[in-house]
């Protein structure tokens, strides 16, 4: 992959971030499905300060970026990104409970999961879903993620908004949330969450516990281990995308070391050595299959990153 980031610009984030700025880093390292080509330049921010100040030089010199967070739900091409990716690790959270109902507000590169336990244990209930989440408070935000029958939708009081023209804070309502998906969804590049702040209730701390090893022993139960995305299509009204692709027959189905999981169908696991052409593969067979048997468009869950030619009418960044 050919760098495309103007070596005058590489020169300024060089100056204003020093060492801490990555040349060429391949980025299977640094997500779950352990797949990905080179990013042309690769910005770990602590905080969001750091964060806010990465994205607005990016935006000033008109440089693609993509923000990842733990990597899970994202799948980057074999050529890699073009552009800087920067790696979001602010994760300060802090917890009201002077206050009715009581608060936690977290940095977006917050993991999800440890968010949630941390809530937990002050005795705080609404989060028990997100327990065995493993992506960034800034990517449920985005992606209105969900579990056991909790979602974002559902706890989100407020979230800190920037954009090229400043900063807003955005009420839940004006996220438009829908069944994974967000007003900001489709706008990659031009919003980033800073950080949210979520609403939860007080709680016995034992029931508390027992309802997230519970969701806990249920995951182990059904989704499969090894590396992947998580979830690859959005499950389509009535109807779960995991059973659609078993009916078509496709459990097992492999692609080189990329296979669709016999435990789970919509979990498509990486064996060790799978490439992102071979994930794609399986996903577009998977969709051109469910839709010829069954007359239903899959619609991805998983965020394409790179250049998919190959997988056309699928959203990418």
């Amino acid at each position: 992959m050919m760098n495309q980031v103007p070596p005058r610009y590489l020169s300024r984030l060089r100056d204003a971030f020093g060492e801490k700025l990555q040349e060429n880093v391949v980025l299977a390292n640094y997500t779950t499905a352990r797949v990905g080509g080179p990013a042309a330049a690769l910005l770990p921010v602590h905080t969001t300060a750091e964060l806010e100040l990465a994205v607005r030089m990016l935006w000033e010199m008109e440089i693609p970026f993509f923000i990842l967070g733990s990597g899970s739900n994202v799948l980057v091409s074999d050529e890699g990104y073009p552009g800087v990716v920067v790696i979001n690790r602010a994760r300060n959270v802090k917890i009201d409970l002077h206050h009715e109902p009581p608060t936690l507000w977290a940095e977006s590169g917050a993991n999800l999961g440890a968010v949630a336990r941390q809530a937990a244990l002050r005795g705080l209930s609404g989060l028990e879903w997100a327990s065995t989440i493993p992506g960034t408070v800034g990517g449920a935000v985005v992606g209105n993620a969900g579990a056991h029958g909790g979602d974002m939708a559902g706890n989100l009081l407020l979230a800190e908004i920037l954009h090229p023209h400043g900063k807003e804070v955005w009420p839940v309502e004006r996220m438009a949330y829908g069944y994974r998906s967000s007003a900001l969804k489709s706008a990659t590049g031009k919003a980033v969450i800073l950080s949210a702040t979520l609403k939860l209730s007080h709680g016995d701390p034992v029931e508390i516990q027992a309802r997230m090893d519970e969701f806990s022993r249920r995951r182990r139960s059904t989704q499969p281990p090894g590396a992947s995305m998580g979830s690859m299509f959005k499950n389509p009204p009535g109807d779960y995308a995991g059973r659609l692709i078993e009916a078509a027959g496709l459990k097992g189905y492999r692609s080189g070391d990329a296979e669709i999981s016999p435990v789970h169908a919509n979990f498509f696991i990486n064996h060790g050595h799978a490439t992102a052409a071979q994930i794609g593969e399986l996903i577009t067979t998977a969709y051109r299959k469910v839709k010829e048997q069954f007359g239903i468009a899959l619609e991805l869950e998983v965020i394409l990153v790179g250049h998919w030619p190959a997988l056309t009418g699928q959203e990418q960044h």
